[in-house]
């Protein structure tokens, strides 16, 4: 079917041509393949009113003098003479009349000083321009080598001078303090060897001997002189071990004397043996005890003194509990001690003194004390000995 068959027949166009009609309804529901179609419309949705909004005009921006100084700001009119304030001071009717300034005085050749004539032009050349030269000095600036070389070299010869004086002043210092301490100590040692025809026998062997502290434990002791044996020869009074052993020094005199303690249970012998031997000698001696440590062995022990009628009297060789045997080097003596029981018992091994006193020691004569009453009664003899030589060989002021 063509689309000439659909479309409704146009009525005729009246020639008045009259207004035209309107459409029909069915005319205007019928689409037409030539019109446009219309986009079908949708049912809008119900949305509630938009309150209307006034729109405010903004200001106009202010003027330019007001944002920018662009024109000088005008200034207020200044006060007149004749305005008061409310201040506290009235202003005046007359302003004060400004003082002026005096003019700067003009120049003038009066008081002004003369210019020098050497630093003018036509001032006369210094001696020496184009002639003689002038003399050259040498700027200071300290010691030339020569001078310097000098210097040192006059100190350098003060230092040795003033070294080689002082090392002469302590040689010769030494070498006569020397001679004097040489001369003091074989002065000593000269007196110290003639005690035995000098001294009183309570001097070297005092009656009574004070040991503070010579007992086990720092115990104090005291012993008392019982017996003193005649000043002898060495015969019969050492073992024949230690008699070899003391015979380089040989034998001038022989001093013995027997003390026994308080409850007088333990007897010691304590013995000076001056020699005839030099400090080289003695010190030679005692060098060798002490390197062979002949002082420790049980077979080199001095015999006691047992004096009968006393607590002594059994004290023999096989009484020997401890002993000490010290060799001096500031003098030509040898001093030594034994100890043992006053009961008479015997000791099958005798034990060194320094051994016996140390501490933990079990032997019996450890126990018993007889360490301590030879070594204390042997250091205080020898302290006393001391003590007498010390006033022999001062000098007289």
């Amino acid at each position: 079917m063509s689309t000439e068959a659909r479309r409704a027949p146009f009525p005729q166009r009246p020639a008045d041509d009259p207004a035209p009609a309107e459409p029909s309804p069915q005319a205007e529901d019928e689409p037409s393949v030539f019109a446009p179609r219309r986009p079908l419309e949708r049912p809008r949705e119900a949305r509630p009113p938009v309150p209307e909004v006034r729109l405010t005009t903004p200001p106009p921006p202010p003027p330019a003098s007001a944002r920018f100084p662009d024109a000088p700001p005008t200034r207020a009119p200044a006060e007149t003479p004749t305005e008061t304030t409310t201040r506290l001071r009235p202003v005046p009717a007359d302003p004060e009349p400004a003082v002026p300034m005096p003019p700067p005085p003009a120049w003038s050749p009066v008081g002004t000083p003369a210019p020098d004539p050497a630093l003018s032009w036509n001032a006369p050349w210094p001696v020496g321009a184009f002639g003689q030269p002038e003399p050259y000095e040498e700027p200071v600036r300290g010691l030339g080598p020569l001078a310097r070389l000098r210097s040192r070299t006059g100190v350098a010869a003060v230092c040795v001078v003033l070294g080689l004086g002082l090392i002469g002043g302590a040689l010769a210092g030494s070498w006569l303090t020397g001679e004097d301490g040489d001369r003091a100590a074989d002065s000593g040692f000269a007196a110290a060897g003639a005690l035995w025809h000098n001294a009183p026998v309570d001097q070297l062997f005092p009656p009574t001997v004070q040991g503070t502290g010579a007992g086990p434990g720092g115990a104090d002791r005291s012993w008392t002189r019982i017996a003193v044996a005649p000043d002898t020869g060495c015969a019969g009074a050492f073992d024949p071990l230690l008699a070899r052993a003391l015979a380089p020094v040989g034998c001038a005199r022989l001093l013995r004397a027997t003390y026994t303690d308080a409850t007088e249970t333990h007897v010691t012998t304590v013995g000076l043996l001056f020699t005839k031997a030099d400090p080289a000698a003695m010190a030679s001696l005692a060098a060798r005890f002490r390197t062979e440590r002949l002082d420790r062995r049980t077979d080199l022990l001095p015999l006691p003194y047992a004096a009968k009628g006393t607590p002594a009297a059994g004290f023999g060789a096989r009484q020997r509990a401890s002993w000490t045997v010290s060799v001096l080097t500031d003098a030509p003596i040898v001093a030594f001690a034994v100890s043992g029981w006053a009961d008479g018992r015997t000791v099958d091994t005798p034990q060194p003194a320094p051994d016996a006193v140390r501490s933990g020691a079990t032997s019996a004569p450890a126990q018993a004390g007889l360490g301590n009453e030879a070594q204390g009664l042997a250091d205080r003899i020898q302290r006393k000995l001391r003590q007498t030589v010390s006033p022999a060989t001062e000098k007289p002021s």
